[in-house]
């Protein structure tokens, strides 16, 4: 009897051990500071009807502070080029990954040419090459604004050759670019100069931290830029007055993260401005352009999470050698994001613009450089002094209550401290010709705006944007002749099949009247343009411009195009 107890009690025993151990191995013991709960329930997802599902992006409103040099990398020529060059429209360019190649040719009345070259080369799964050559332009008969239909041989053509190496590493991306830029164009009759020249070139290597996880991130990145313009004010007696501008641009930032929803960053931005050439004196020797050195500091914090993003930093320029200043700035966005689609923001920012050569031609590239001493037979210009933006600061609300539909209405304040803006002056006893020359004075502007758009599938999309400013100048009204106070765009593309796309669109600047001086007349262009993809990777392309044979100005004194239209081929290989 006492052996048949054993007997079961050993098999209970063996029965029970395997389970105990399992335990012992999967679940470490209870304590005081460590409680294990299991929990099983059902599994239940929710399925979400996706056309219901309407969040709103987040706002990313841009600053001014550093602003990096811009290359011509977009499909298409800009927008407010001298003589209204237009804009060719090829229809929603989307680069794809199995066709690494992209030519485009197109010309129309007037001259205008529109030519593109892209080609990606993948050398590796971690190395890539990205050659572009781009030419636009216009040459044809313009008549002259002021006058009695005086005719202008008008001609301006860019050239733009790029050329941007990547190698991806485990957490880091090296690249290096160079990049070359000839403009050619004429002055209108009776100028200073008859014709003037362009030429830029640069080389930029880089390092950018790409893993967004890590707690300690960081960039940098040099530039060498060089620049020069061929004529400035044309001396009687000096056949060559061409200045070069060099520019060394150093930068780098270090971030560090505070949990997953915070970090700070130190920026730091250096310039070295080199020039050379017609730059002095002749007579006396007095230096009109002189070297210099801007430094940028820019630290800031931020926080992003589902409600909040703030960024919190301040702008701190300094300059050395000519423009010796010191100014700080604010750098601080926020915006509150409620019911996945409504969006708050504010922000008030600021920083220096720099007025280096690249963007004396953005502004104006009919535009001379400023007088500084004029005599009966020559005249000696000077480097402007850098813009700076002392604040920016507007409120605004977005939101998209339906599918498909968004708006966006804001209002702020601008101060601008030496703004770089342009005169006009006639012809006199020192100067026989007239000309435009840049000049500069503190100003300020209210501003007020709204846009809205609304998407249908890819079948249409409708957008439109209007923005009121109320500009002022401290010393010379006559500044304020170029500045906008209505600015006006009308949008829509249809897509009605999936080889077609048509646009039609519309643009409208009114300008400042400046009594007793200039009231230029108020760009109007009416436009409307489509593609067709005729073969599988062979598509046509047409736009017109001014449909409505508006006559109008981009610059003062300087005349855009009338009707005017585009067309060509475009082929991805």
């Amino acid at each position: 009897m006492k052996r048949s107890h054993y007997i079961i009690g050993g098999l209970a025993l063996a029965i029970s051990m395997p389970s105990c151990l399992q335990a012992q191995t999967t679940q470490p013991k209870d304590t005081t500071m460590n409680r294990t709960v299991v929990v099983e329930q059902e599994y239940n997802p929710d399925i979400m009807d996706a056309s219901k599902v309407n969040v709103l992006p987040k706002v990313e409103e841009p600053t001014v502070s550093k602003k990096e040099v811009e290359y011509a990398t977009t499909f298409f020529p800009a927008t407010s080029v001298p003589a209204g060059l237009m804009n060719p429209y090829t229809g929603k360019e989307i680069q794809p990954g199995t066709t690494p190649g992209y030519v485009r040719a197109g010309y129309g009345n007037l001259g205008n040419l529109d030519i593109l070259a892209n080609y990606l080369f993948r050398l590796s799964k971690k190395d890539k090459l990205n050659v572009r050559f781009q030419m636009d332009g216009m040459d044809g008969k313009l008549t002259l604004p002021f006058t009695d239909g005086e005719k202008w041989n008008a001609f301006y053509y860019r050239t733009r050759a790029n050329v941007d190496y990547t190698h991806q590493f485990n957490k880091l991306d090296l690249n290096i670019a160079g990049n070359f830029g000839l403009s050619n164009f004429n002055f209108k009759p009776e100028s200073v100069n008859s014709k003037q020249k362009f030429t830029s070139g640069d080389f930029h290597a880089g390092i950018h931290f790409i893993d967004e996880t890590a707690p300690l991130r960081f960039n940098a990145e040099t530039n060498l830029l060089m620049y020069e313009r061929q004529h400035n004010m044309i001396n009687e007696n000096e056949a060559n007055t061409g200045i070069k501008e060099t520019i060394i641009r150093t930068k780098g930032d270090v971030t560090g993260a505070i949990g997953d929803q915070q970090s700070v960053t130190i920026a730091l931005e250096m310039n070295n401005l080199l020039y050379s050439g017609y730059t002095k004196n002749i007579s006396t020797g007095d230096e009109y352009f002189k070297n210099y050195t801007t430094l940028l500091l820019n630290p800031y914090y931020e926080l992003d999470n589902d409600d909040w993003k703030l960024h919190i930093g301040a702008n701190v320029d300094l300059s050395f050698g000519f423009d010796k200043s010191f100014r700080v700035s604010p750098d601080i966005t926020a915006q509150y994001i409620f019911s996945d689609s409504y969006v708050l923001y504010a922000k008030a920012t600021g920083g220096k613009l720099l007025n280096d050569f690249r963007r004396l031609e953005s502004i104006c590239p009919y535009g001379e450089l400023p007088d500084v001493n004029s005599t009966a037979t020559l005249v000696y210009v000077q480097r402007p002094y850098d813009t700076y933006e002392q604040i920016n600061g507007s409120i605004g609300f977005k939101a998209s209550p339906y599918s498909g539909l968004w708006f966006n209405v804001f209002g702020g304040y601008q101060n601008l401290k030496n703004d770089l803006s342009y005169l006009g002056f006639e012809a006199n006893d020192i100067q026989p010709e007239s000309y435009l020359s840049f000049a500069q004075d503190n100003t300020n502007n209210f501003y007020l705006g709204g846009e809205i758009s609304y998407d249908y599938k890819d079948i249409l999309g409708i957008s439109a944007k209007y923005t009121y400013r109320n500009w002022d100048s401290k010393a010379d009204k006559r500044l304020l002749v170029m500045k906008p106070v209505g600015e006006m765009s009308f949008n829509i593309r249809i897509h009605p099949i999936s080889a077609l796309n048509i646009n039609l669109g519309y643009d409208y600047i009114n300008r400042k009247e400046v009594k007793e001086y200039a009231k230029m007349t108020a760009i109007n262009d009416l436009h409307i343009g489509a593609s067709y993809n005729v073969f599988k990777g062979v598509s046509v392309y047409a736009q017109v411009h001014n449909l409505l044979n508006k006559k109008y100005q981009y610059y003062l004194d300087y005349p855009a195009q009338g009707f005017n239209f585009l067309g060509g081929l475009s082929f991805r290989f």
